[in-house]
């Protein structure tokens, strides 16, 4: 969400009327701007993010679409500008059939830190 709306719906692929893999890309690096924002909310300073342990990328794709990897590169690339060596983590990419609201990615985090 950006804004309290949703910045692109629709299934990710090569073709009229598709999400672009380069905007999906996109719409991934603010899918894990919006992760680490709710992380801020909970623990106030990031600096006490000791690392990006897991991500969980899920693209939802027309059925000729496989690149899904190359899309939730858009969020682990920016874990990693964000945090350093602490952003390396985890992945697995996802291909789904449809998300809530049509969304076309949805990224999910599990961080660690410290007290």
């Amino acid at each position: 969400m950006r804004d309290g709306a949703m910045p692109a719906t629709g299934k990710v692929g090569e073709g009229p009327g598709l999400v672009s893999p380069e905007q999906a890309k996109q719409l991934a690096a603010f899918c894990a701007l919006n992760g680490i924002a709710a992380v801020k909310s909970v623990i106030g300073d990031l600096d006490k993010v000791v690392r990006v342990v897991k991500v969980v990328g899920f693209v939802a794709v027309d059925p000729s679409f496989f690149a899904v990897p190359g899309v939730v590169n858009g969020a682990s690339e920016l874990f990693g500008a964000a945090f350093g060596d602490a952003g390396k983590h985890a992945r697995s990419a996802v291909g789904v059939a449809a998300l809530p609201l049509d969304a076309p990615v949805e990224v999910e985090l599990i961080v660690a830190v410290r007290d």
